[in-house]
């Protein structure tokens, strides 16, 4: 031992060596995370944005059957209800046929008379004969179902035809400070929904209709909703439920030098009751349009999406009704601290934000208000082993 000592001693260790050789695995093992964070983060992404394979797998063979079998006629008398006014009419954006039909199910089962609900599901080409077939299959009380391909609209417009192109409504993630005075207060984040830019046509798109419901695909409904259609508006155009927590003023980097209230506060799409007859009077599709294009003139970033936020926005400004908050809850999509009081209460549920209820990454204590309005005795739900 002592022998061992003495070499020990005997070895002159040179410091600037070993500050280098840690040095050294430092940044490889900072690489290493950094690496393995944006990894994560992108497929995290692929995700959120991607269908499941499952998913997938039902409209394709939805798609397929739709053209095995015959083709049913339309009932004149079904037909008739689309353009009769008198009844309540829903609007869903979706290329989501299970998403849709939680929709509906939900809406339809906690209605006090569904006799007089008919729900119009626009959605694109590559969906449509998949979401007709679906709704031709399951039974939704006694609502009318209508699945509308919007390439087939013919209307008499001056869009190009990205304004034609299904446009769901659109998130926007907004990160700002909490009203919290603490040195410690984190950012919060939420999630602002608004109107896609198809919405900006259903005043054309329903010529003959005086108001109309717009529901989200990602929202599930708990409780009646025919009060909505009782509602004297005051002569505004869009009712919604008003999100203060965000005010123009916070999103006055996008808004530029447009005019506006800066304590306003924002709205929320997922539930929204719309005035056609107003709109039309206010031609508030020409002042979307006018907007669209004065922001893509402004914005660094050639995209449609990039002046969807204000323009959507600036086009309601002083024309939102706004709704008691217990019409709707937002956050289940992105919130893990919602109030279990609050979602009973809420007449709405909605999923704004990445983890979607019918993802593997949704919420798993919000998941069970969406599934129970699942139709899953489908014979290629099971074939297609979908079970979100």
């Amino acid at each position: 031992m002592e022998s061992t000592t003495a070499k020990a001693k005997a070895i002159v260790m040179d410091c600037n060596n070993v500050d280098k050789k840690l040095r050294q695995i430092l940044d490889l093992t900072e690489d290493e995370a950094h690496f393995h964070m944006k990894q994560s983060a992108f497929l995290y992404h692929l995700a959120v944005q991607t269908m499941p394979k499952s998913h997938h797998c039902l409209s394709m063979r939805l798609t397929v059957e739709h053209f095995r079998s015959p083709l049913l006629d339309k009932d004149l008398l079904v037909a008739e209800r689309y353009v009769n006014p008198a009844l309540h009419h829903f609007v869903i954006f979706s290329n989501n046929i299970l998403a849709s039909s939680v929709v509906i199910n939900s809406t339809v089962m906690l209605a006090k008379e569904s006799g007089n609900q008919v729900f119009h599901v626009l959605t694109d080409g590559q969906n449509y004969f998949a979401m007709e077939l679906w709704f031709s299959k399951n039974y939704y009380k006694e609502a009318t179902i209508r699945v509308v391909n919007i390439e087939d609209l013919n209307l008499d417009t001056q869009d190009t035809p990205t304004l034609l192109d299904l446009s769901l409504p659109e998130e926007f993630r907004i990160s700002f400070q909490s009203a919290s005075k603490s040195p410690t207060t984190k950012l919060k984040t939420e999630y602002i929904s608004v109107f896609g830019h198809l919405h900006f046509l259903l005043p054309e798109i329903f010529k003959n209709l005086k108001k109309v419901v717009v529901l989200d695909d990602d929202v599930v409904v708990q409780r009646d909703l025919s009060p909505l259609w009782s509602f004297d508006m005051e002569g505004k155009v869009n009712g919604a439920v008003q999100f203060c927590a965000v005010r123009l003023d916070r999103l006055k980097n996008y808004l530029a030098e447009k005019s506006f209230d800066r304590n306003s506060c924002t709205w929320l799409s997922g539930l929204n009751i719309v005035d056609l007859v107003r709109w039309r009077e206010l031609d508030l599709t020409e002042n979307y349009r006018r907007l669209l294009q004065d922001q893509q003139r402004g914005s660094r970033e050639e995209s449609l999406r990039a002046g969807l936020l204000p323009a959507s926005l600036l086009t309601f400004q002083n024309l939102v009704y706004p709704l008691d908050g217990s019409w709707a809850l937002s956050g289940l999509g992105h919130d893990y601290n919602i109030d279990s009081q609050a979602i009973r209460r809420a007449a709405v549920l909605h999923y704004n934000g990445n983890m979607k209820p019918w993802l593997e990454l949704g919420i798993p204590k919000y998941k069970g208000y969406w599934k129970k309005f699942l139709k899953q005795e489908d014979q290629f739900m099971s074939e297609c082993n979908v079970n979100p």
